[in-house]
């Protein structure tokens, strides 16, 4: 009956006490139970493991953490070269750029009286100047009709949702007057210098300095609402506005860091983000100032004012510190990309002291970095003349020695900078390209066509590919650099490489190579992406 029962244990047995038999099945089933628990319970506690047999996972996240430790590090290196470039820059418009305007101006007036007709007047250097002269001119006489006083009680009268909206459309404007502008002050640099014996495929100087004149008064009207702007923040009873405009800083974060990078791509964004912290320095300025007048600059209003700016100028470097930390870790990028970075913007530097050079240094850190410094500067110079009074003789002499120091800071500067950027130039081995012709000469070089002795051209006995003439539709390469990733395995980049055959294998022939560093600007579309 014990055996025949319909209500069985697991083991299909009845377990009846009166039973000798189930007695001991259940008392052997409760000991195996007991056994196995306890056996579960040691293994679980001295179980052990190997790392070193996945030896290559754990050394790679090893780096990846040294990585991160390394960024804030190699990232302030660059952020303060960009910054004393970007120093260097903005000092010229003060000091080096009036007196070469005085230069130009002196040798304009006496060569007719030399009686050098033949020779030219002004090198295209000197015309450029007195270009950057005369825009600096008119633009502060139309700057001087605008009243800060009204501008600023305006804008402190909107709400503070408003004016959040209205500072993160100022600065998508600036990044747009930033791109375009510097192609209209290009423009009519060469329009001014183009030789004449070329055939005159513009509209003339005139209308590209009228433009360029009102891209300079405009950019210039936009900054000073941003500090204006600022200013608001800062004198708000509650501060609520101005821990906002931080807070936009780590929406930065969010836009950012999981998108795919390259080295490019990462080369605009830092580029992008010095000229953000600089610019951010002069609005700071611009607001002490402003602020000190009006308290009829005692001193002890400045302690007032020191906490804000200091937390400003530690959110913006933490933001950054995060950011470029995070990106480099998605996209496996090495921290020593940015001792590339300073080297590409050291060259810079070197290249427009030599005797080929084609741009002003000032104009290359313009493109570069997307930072102009002639907006910036005039609103600098409006504001400084508005809240400093000039009377007497010894407030006289106190400007010249005051502009006697920004030459001797100038100066010094340059001197450093240059010495620093040959090192830098010289440790990644650069040298070599510094003696490169001008990519014009490079261009013509390489259109010219191949001749015989007789002089007939050889391009008819060499006939392009076949394959190049089947394909003459031009291919556009693409990339995912909008796409989401977390850090990318090994296998899914064979895929990628390996998945296309056939006609995708043509295309990836015929792609477009990537672009070396120094052929990136801040406005370059790397990846179909501009950052």
């Amino acid at each position: 009956r014990a055996l025949t029962s319909t209500s069985s244990t697991p083991l299909g047995m009845n377990f009846n006490p009166n039973c000798k038999l189930g007695f001991i099945t259940q008392h052997q089933y409760s000991a195996s139970l007991n056994l196995s628990l306890v056996r579960f319970i040691t293994t679980e506690l001295t179980r052990g493991y190997f790392l070193e047999h996945n030896e290559a996972k754990y050394t790679e996240r090893r780096e990846r953490v040294y990585t991160c430790l390394r960024i804030p590090k190699e990232l302030e290196k660059l952020m303060t070269f960009g910054f004393f470039l970007c120093l260097d820059a903005f000092l010229y418009v003060f000091t080096l750029l009036p007196l070469r305007v005085i230069l130009a101006l002196l040798r304009l007036i006496t060569l007719p009286c030399c009686g050098l007709s033949g020779s030219r007047l002004l090198q295209p250097a000197q015309v450029c100047d007195v270009l950057k002269g005369f825009i600096m001119v008119l633009c502060y006489s139309m700057m001087s009709y605008v009243d800060y006083s009204m501008m600023y009680h305006l804008i402190r009268g909107q709400s503070v949702i408003k004016l959040y909206i209205i500072y993160n459309m100022l600065e998508v404007a600036d990044r747009l007057f930033s791109s375009f502008g510097q192609d209209i002050l290009d423009a009519l640099y060469w329009t001014a210098t183009e030789p004449k014996e070329k055939k005159r495929a513009h509209i003339g100087v005139i209308p590209h300095f009228l433009m360029a004149v009102l891209y300079v008064f405009l950019h210039a009207i936009l900054i000073m609402v941003q500090a204006t702007t600022l200013n608001v923040a800062f004198n708000s009873h509650n501060k609520s506005l101005l821990t906002i405009m931080m807070s936009n800083n780590f929406v930065e974060i969010k836009g950012s860091v999981f998108k795919k990078f390259e080295k490019n791509n990462l080369f605009q964004m830092s580029n992008s983000d010095i000229k953000e912290r600089f610019t951010n320095y002069i609005l700071l300025l611009i607001v002490c100032l402003r602020n000190m007048e009006q308290f009829s600059w005692n001193p002890d209003h400045l302690w007032v004012l020191f906490p804000d700016v200091v937390m400003v100028i530690a959110s913006e470097v933490a933001v950054d510190v995060v950011k470029h930390a995070f990106i480099t870790k998605f996209n496996d990028i090495s921290a020593d990309v940015y001792g590339e970075y300073r080297a590409s913007l050291a060259f810079d530097l070197v290249s427009s002291r030599q005797k080929n050079a084609y741009t002003d240094y000032s104009d290359s850190v313009s493109r570069r970095m997307g930072f102009i410094p002639l907006p910036l500067a005039l609103l600098l110079i409006r504001v400084v003349t508005s809240s400093v009074k000039i009377q007497g003789s010894l407030s006289f002499m106190c400007v010249l020695l005051f502009y006697l120091g920004m030459i001797t800071l100038k100066v010094l500067n340059s001197i450093v900078l240059l010495g620093t950027s040959c090192v830098f130039v010289k440790e990644a081995n650069m040298e070599e390209k510094l003696s490169d012709p001008p990519p014009s000469v490079v261009s013509k070089t390489c259109k010219k066509p191949a001749t015989d002795k007789g002089g007939i051209s050889l391009a008819a006995d060499n006939p392009p590919p076949p394959n190049m003439a089947e394909t003459s539709d031009p291919i556009l390469p693409k990339s995912d650099s909008d796409t989401f990733l977390t850090t990318p395995d090994e296998e899914d980049d064979d895929k990628i490489i390996n998945a296309d055959t056939g006609l995708e294998g043509d295309r990836l022939e015929h792609r477009t190579p990537k672009k070396d560093l120094l052929e990136i600007d801040r406005f370059t579309i790397c990846g179909n992406r501009i950052d």
